[in-house]
C-alpha cells in the first residue's frame, strides 16, 4: 500500500496522479511513464520505502503492457531511486545516490529523490584562510572566508556532517546561507560550474557517530570537494562526512577513443 497523509491535507494517491498515457505522443509510453513516477517520488506522493502497486495493477490501471511497466520501472531502478525486494514487490528507496559526473546541491539531491533537505547548525562564523585553505583554494594569506560547520538531514535522517569554507567576498553576508550553500552563491553570481572531489573511506568517530546517529567504528565516506568558478577561480572547500549504509556515489565511465 501507498502511504499518505491524513486529514484535510491528505496527499493524493499515487492512482490519483498518474496520468492516462498517451499514445499519440512522439515521448514512448514507458518514458511517460517513467517521468509520472520520478513526479510522484519528488511531490511526496509516495517516499521512501513506500510500495509500489504490483507491475499488473500498474498496468491495469493505465491500459498499457506489463512489458510497458516494466520497462519504466527497470530505468528508475537503475537509477537508484527504485529497489526491487525479492518476493516482496518495488519499493521506493531510502538510499541516496550521489552521481559524481553532475555537480548539483545537497538539497537539489535530496529533492530530486523525493525527500527534504534541511540543516543544523552547528557553528558559522567569519574568518582569514588558514595555511591549508589558502593552497587549496589558491589565495593570498589572510583572505577572508566565511566557515559552515552543520549536520545535513534528508527529511528526519542525518546525513552527513558537513564543514565549508567559502571565499566571503562570493557571499552577501554570512546570513545569506540559509539551507542550501549553491543557492546563496548563485545569487550573487559565484556558483561553482566545475568541482574536483575526492572520496576517502573512514570509520565514524565517536563524535561523529553520535551526530549521525550511528555507532562509533561504522563506515563512512569523506568527500573533500572544491568549487570552482567559470574564471578558473576556487571559491569553495568542503569536507563531508557520509553515513556509508546509506549514501552511494556512482560515476558513468566511458573508454577514451
Amino acid at each position: 500500500m501507498v502511504c499518505t497523509l491524513q486529514g484535510e491535507n491528505q496527499l493524493p494517491t499515487l492512482s490519483q496522479v498518474l496520468p492516462q498515457l498517451d499514445e499519440s505522443s512522439a515521448l514512448p509510453l514507458y518514458q511517460q511513464l517513467q517521468r509520472a513516477l520520478r513526479g510522484a517520488i519528488e511531490n511526496r506522493v509516495i517516499g521512501p520505502d513506500d510500495a509500489l502497486p504490483p507491475e499488473r495493477d500498474l498496468a491495469d490501471m493505465l491500459s498499457v503492457s506489463r512489458i510497458t511497466v516494466r520497462k519504466a520501472i527497470d530505468e528508475l531502478v537503475e537509477e537508484g531511486l527504485l529497489i526491487r525486494k525479492q518476493g516482496s514487490g518495488t519499493f521506493v528507496s531510502n538510499r541516496v545516490e550521489k552521481n559524481f559526473a553532475k555537480l548539483t546541491s545537497f538539497s537539489e539531491d535530496m529533492r530530486a529523490r523525493g525527500r527534504s533537505p534541511r540543516s543544523v547548525w552547528l557553528n558559522r562564523a567569519p574568518g582569514t584562510v588558514t595555511p591549508e585553505e589558502s593552497l587549496t583554494l589558491r589565495s593570498s594569506p589572510g583572505t577572508p572566508v566565511f566557515r559552515f560547520h552543520r549536520i545535513r538531514y534528508a527529511d528526519d535522517a542525518p546525513m552527513a556532517i558537513e564543514y565549508a569554507t567559502v571565499i566571503a567576498a562570493c557571499l552577501q553576508s554570512l546570513e545569506s546561507v540559509e539551507s542550501s550553500l549553491y543557492e546563496a552563491l548563485e545569487q550573487t553570481g559565484n556558483r561553482p560550474v566545475r568541482a574536483l572531489q575526492r572520496l576517502r573511506a573512514v570509520l565514524l568517530s565517536a563524535d561523529q557517530a553520535k551526530l549521525l546517529k550511528a555507532q562509533p567504528g561504522d563506515a563512512g565516506l569523506l568527500v573533500a570537494r572544491v568549487g570552482y568558478l567559470k574564471d578558473g577561480r576556487a571559491v569553495e572547500y568542503s569536507q563531508s562526512y557520509y553515513r556509508g549504509e546509506i549514501y552511494d556515489f556512482v560515476a558513468e565511465l566511458s573508454a577514451t577513443t
